[in-house]
Order: structure tokens, then C-alpha cells, then sequence
């Protein structure tokens, strides 16, 4: 019989169902088994490609994929719908959260038939440490975002310094931070100011309230990357955590930078290495803003123009297919563009719909600067790229982000416009 110490240590990975989630713990399962552990993803059916394309590829890997069902039709939500980016209004997204907080039971008939030995579960999954308990091995939680932002929240909540100010455009200081850090209303997160609570605030509180409780935070970042605030969340906190990124680096594949993100990739990651190896090195500048982010028609059409004008050439990503937005399958497919824009830019710029394979860009050598939306995977890998970032907010922490790149000791990036709102 194979003696449970030749088997390792196996470790049940629960992320929250995005790419901006998934991608990250497919990473840490890959940390995990590169040192000896066994490793099982759990995801739904709809998102089991993101994973499977990238596990085919590496076919001696000890992670091992399991699913279970999203609850769509209970929360009356399409059938498919089973992907925070596929969200594209506020009460859809208070329907996924609610199929979210469903998942419980059927997390906990997995833990009892696997008995791992411990659950990293994603911070949207409160319950994920009742169901850790009861089977005796420790919960560790993973946020995806940075220590600088979650010591940024925690000053938020526990001083509420932006209830003293007279308006959304006041700064203020965050107290008790280890710099001195100025924000406005205006850049904190909607669920640490609005006073009324929705179901989706409260999913929120309970989610950081389990997080506080649970054995611990792993974290995708490094201690030379920002070491006051790791030192400030551990000591002056009082929080578990470790860091253990950038995780994206494990990722050395070049098959499998090109594919990883499954359905939805609208270029082939060779047929884009094909155009950017065309280009002069530190030549064209590569502006995504992420997969949840929405822009308007105008909003796509400024963007545009702002390319146009500016003489450079480009990688665009917009994070959908508009056609399939509008609800038509084909005319119209880019009305959202200026008129003749496609001819014009042709040979010096590239759009890329749906899902672009961002490390496979960040990394090749005509790639010179990056417009990001700060969402703390694309700085990672922008950092690791060793790319300048241009920087455009658009909600959650993408703020607090904004002032770890623009301002010291990084001074990596400067502004763009944001933050800008869901819908307008």
C-alpha cells in the first residue's frame, strides 16, 4: 500500500470563479506540487477549460481537476452563466454572488470525499472555514490583491477617516499606515463607505470577517516588493500571511502562455507573437484594462481616438465581443469604432476581443509600455515584464494600487485618466 508520505501533502484549491481568480491559483497549485504536494483545482463546468487546456499541456502535473454545479437556475441566472466576467450588470452580479454563497455544501461533499490536508479557498468563500474546521485541517485564504491594499482597507474600516471629510474630492490621510498615504471618497472602495448594506456588502463584511478568523492569507506578492506593508500586516496587524509571487513566474511554457485562459481567446497567441515580432523593439504600447472592466460605446470610441492620435503602435484589448453585448450576431460587430478607424490604424495597431494572452505580450520585446486598469495580476506581471505602466483605476482596489505604482519607492508608472464607474 502507498504510504501517506509518499503521497504528500494534497491541498484543495478553491478560487473564486474569474480569470482574474482562477489564473492565480492554477499558479499556486503549480508552487505547491513543484514541491512536492499533490494539488486539486475545484471549479464549475462551464469555467473546467480555463484549467484543462493548461493541464494537458503539462501533462506530468499532480494536479488533478474536479467540478461541481453552479447553481444558475436556482438564482435565475442563463444557463452558462457561470464566469464574474461574463457580469455585465449590478443585479446580475448580486444573482452570482447569491449562486456563490450556494456552493457550500457541495465544497463540503468534496472535502469529505478527497480528506485533503488543507483548503486554500478564495476570500468570497466565507464558509469555506466552517467546512475546514469541521473536518480538522486549517483554511488559508487567498485575496488576489497586494499588502498595501489590504493594510489601505484596514485603516478604512477601523478609522473611517472618510466620514470626516465634506465631499468626494477632499483628501485625507489614511492613519496608521507606515507612509503617509492621501486619498479622496472618491477612490475607496464602494462596499468600505456605503452606509446602506445590499446583499453583496454583506457577502463582502462576512468575506474579510472569515478572512480575519481563517489559519491564514497567502498572498501573490514578495517582501522586497513592498516589505513595510508585509511587516506592517504581520506585525502591527497581527496577521498570518505568506507571500509566495509573483506566481505567474512559474509559468514558463510558451504553449501554454499562448492558450491559458481556454474559451473566448480571439487570437492565437502564435498569430500574435507573429505581429509583435514584426515590430522594433520597446516599439508599441499594450493597453488592456482587464476582464470585468465595462466601458460604453463613447468610452471605446475616446479610447480610440486617443490611439489614433497618438502616432504609436498598439495592442488593444477590449475585455468582450460588443456584437455579443448588443445581442446581435454580426452586423454591427464594430460600430463602436470611430468610422474608418480599422483602416486607418491598419498595420500599426492590433485589437484583441475577448481574452488576449497578457504574459505572452508583457514579456516580448517590442512591447514597451503598458495602459492598465491596475488590477494587481496585470502590475505583477507588468513588473515582471519590466515595463512602465500607464495607469487607468476603474473600481475595487485599483485606487490604492494606482499609488503603489505612480508614487515612491516605485515610481514605475504615471496617471491616466479613472476611476471610472460601473455603467457610466
Amino acid at each position: 500500500m502507498e504510504q501517506e508520505s509518499d503521497r504528500g501533502v494534497h491541498v484543495l484549491f478553491f478560487p473564486l470563479m474569474a480569470h482574474g481568480h482562477m489564473l492565480p491559483t492554477l499558479d499556486m497549485a503549480r508552487l505547491f506540487t513543484a514541491r512536492g504536494a499533490r494539488a486539486t483545482i475545484i471549479t464549475t463546468p462551464h469555467n473546467a477549460p480555463v484549467f484543462q487546456n493548461s493541464l494537458q499541456i503539462d501533462a506530468g502535473s499532480r494536479i488533478d481537476l474536479r467540478t461541481i454545479e453552479f447553481p444558475t437556475r436556482e438564482v435565475g441566472l442563463p444557463e452558462g452563466l457561470e464566469n464574474l466576467d461574463m457580469v455585465t450588470t449590478q443585479d446580475i452580479q448580486l444573482k452570482f454572488f447569491r449562486a456563490i454563497s450556494m456552493l457550500s455544501r457541495p465544497l463540503e461533499a468534496l472535502v469529505e470525499e478527497l480528506a485533503p490536508d488543507a483548503l486554500v479557498a478564495d476570500i468570497f468563500f466565507p464558509f469555506a472555514n466552517d467546512i475546514a474546521a469541521g473536518h480538522g485541517i486549517p483554511r488559508l485564504a487567498f485575496h488576489g490583491t497586494s499588502f498595501f491594499s489590504m493594510c489601505a482597507a484596514e485603516s478604512v474600516q477601523r478609522h473611517r477617516p472618510h466620514e470626516k471629510v465634506s465631499s468626494d474630492d477632499e483628501l485625507f490621510r489614511l492613519p496608521g499606515l507606515p507612509d503617509e498615504i492621501m486619498m479622496t471618497r472618491s477612490q475607496i472602495r464602494d462596499e468600505l463607505k456605503i452606509s446602506v448594506e445590499t446583499d453583496f456588502t454583506r457577502l463582502l463584511k462576512r468575506s474579510h470577517q472569515a478572512a480575519g478568523r481563517c489559519f491564514g492569507m497567502i498572498v501573490n506578492s514578495f517582501h522586497e516588493l513592498e516589505p513595510s506593508y508585509v511587516d506592517h500586516y504581520r506585525n502591527a496587524l497581527g496577521k498570518r500571511a505568506w507571500h509566495i509571487g509573483p506566481v505567474s513566474l512559474c509559468n514558463r511554457n510558451l504553449q501554454e502562455k499562448a492558450q491559458r485562459g481556454g474559451k473566448g481567446v480571439s487570437i492565437d497567441g502564435h498569430e500574435c507573437l507573429k505581429w509583435l515580432d514584426s515590430r522594433g523593439p520597446g516599439s508599441v504600447v499594450y493597453v488592456c484594462f482587464g476582464t470585468t472592466s465595462k466601458f460604453s460605446d463613447a468610452q471605446l470610441q475616446e479610447i480610440a481616438t486617443g490611439l489614433e492620435a497618438s502616432g504609436q503602435d498598439f495592442v488593444w484589448v477590449v475585455s468582450r465581443d460588443r456584437k455579443q453585448e448588443k445581442g446581435n450576431e454580426g452586423e454591427g460587430q464594430d460600430d463602436w469604432l470611430p468610422e474608418g478607424f480599422g483602416k486607418r490604424i491598419q498595420g500599426r495597431g492590433l485589437i484583441i476581443r475577448g481574452w488576449a494572452p497578457q504574459v505572452l505580450i508583457l514579456d516580448h520585446r517590442s512591447v514597451g509600455g503598458f495602459v492598465t486598469h491596475c488590477g494587481w495580476n496585470s502590475v505583477l506581471e507588468g513588473i515582471s515584464a519590466g515595463l512602465p505602466m500607464v495607469t487607468w483605476p476603474i473600481f475595487a482596489e485599483q485606487s490604492t494600487t494606482r499609488k503603489l505604482v505612480t508614487r515612491g519607492p516605485w515610481r514605475i508608472g504615471g496617471r491616466g485618466s479613472g476611476p471610472r464607474r460601473w455603467g457610466k
